[in-house]
């Protein structure tokens, strides 16, 4: 599922390159795309409340990335983390669990900025939760680190605190006016919101007894790999 995850995720980053930066690529953002301003003011817009064009961009704006450093990252992140994941949850709780992630982290950045009429695009909310699950299950895994020059072995407790810390951190002073403007493009809070929600989803979803796993891993835990 991982591999089929990342598969469409390219697809559609072709597919919004074949729209050029035309008028067309902005429209498909703007209908795709979460747009809290949107999603918040439907009924004051005329729309019924359970409008299934009012909850699709939950779930399509995951599959969107706005340049090619966007996916390349996204992906690289989701290639490392998401089989281990998608190990311990099965295929298809894997799949529930990431579009569940998606949707729940695109709601906690509009909750943060419910006015904001920008669409929040990306599969960063979703992978998020992944990493959040991965933290859970896996949390004296050693997770393969460049950092500077140095190649080093973390556990991923602190590879993974460290990263929630950051996206902590900047979230909370995109708060404050004058650091909005330095944290424009980046959902912060999508990221914090997809991880909380992953964690917790991953303890609900998750199998009782871990599948045998993929690679020899009977003395040690699994190995992830990030440069």
């Amino acid at each position: 599922m991982v591999v089929a995850i990342i598969v469409i995720n390219v697809l559609a980053f072709l597919w919004e390159l074949s729209l050029g930066a035309s008028g067309q690529l902005d429209a498909a953002i703007e209908v795709l795309g979460f747009v809290p301003r949107r999603f918040f003011g439907w009924e004051q817009a005329g729309g019924a409340t359970l409008d299934p064009w009012r909850f699709l961009p939950l779930l399509t704006a995951n599959f969107l990335h706005g340049g090619w450093l966007h996916i390349i990252g996204n992906m690289w992140f989701l290639g490392v983390f998401g089989d281990n994941v998608e190990d311990r949850l099965g295929h298809l709780r894997f799949v529930v669990f990431y579009l569940l992630c998606g949707a729940c982290s695109m709601l906690v950045q509009g909750l943060v900025v419910p006015g904001s009429s920008v669409p929040a695009i990306g599969a960063s909310g979703a992978i998020a939760g992944v990493l959040g699950a991965y933290l859970v299950l896996y949390p004296s895994a050693r997770v393969r680190t460049l950092v500077i020059i140095f190649i080093v072995d973390l556990p991923a407790v602190v590879f993974l605190g460290l990263w929630f810390l950051t996206q902590l951190m900047n979230g909370t002073a995109s708060l404050s006016p004058t650091a909005a403007e330095a944290a424009a493009g980046v959902a912060w809070w999508a990221h914090i919101g997809g991880f909380v929600v992953g964690m917790g989803l991953c303890v609900l979803l998750r199998r009782a007894e871990a599948p045998r796993p993929r690679r020899d891993w009977t003395t040690r835990p699994p190995r992830g790999l990030w440069v």
